[in-house]
């Protein structure tokens, strides 16, 4: 794995030390080569503040950075690889988040329990 691209719940959670990421999810984190926020993530966090459900984003991004947290763009090949992807709803940051990582060669940090009830390679949870 070239590093772990970190779900937008679990990027909120490791940037708050929040004591509900999980012993395994935190080693994993701290043996990455590389550690990555999706600008996907960025996008849907700035969506919810528009509506009103989640405050101004950008000190999330300030955070990320200064925890050396890289911010992953979004690529032409992460959004061609997303045909194919099976997973069992249809949220577009998810399946772009998904789709990310495999094009990355990273692991997918997550707790949603739709995707890691899905079974597919490189997906861990964040829970454990």
């Amino acid at each position: 794995m070239t590093g772990v691209l970190l779900d937008t719940h679990v990027a909120l959670q490791v940037l708050g030390d929040d004591p509900r990421l999980g012993t395994r999810a935190r080693e994993c984190i701290l043996d990455a080569p590389r550690i990555m926020l999706s600008v996907a993530s960025v996008w849907e966090l700035a969506i919810k503040h528009a509506v009103g459900k989640f405050p101004d984003p950008r000190p999330v991004v300030t955070a990320a950075r200064a925890a050396a947290i890289e911010i992953l763009p979004i690529t032409a090949d992460h959004a061609l690889a997303i045909d194919g992807l099976d997973l069992p709803h249809r949220d577009p940051f998810d399946r772009l988040l998904v789709t990310q990582a495999r094009v990355e060669g990273a692991a997918f940090l997550t707790n949603d329990a739709a995707i890691l009830s899905a079974g597919l390679a490189a997906v861990l949870d964040a829970r454990q």
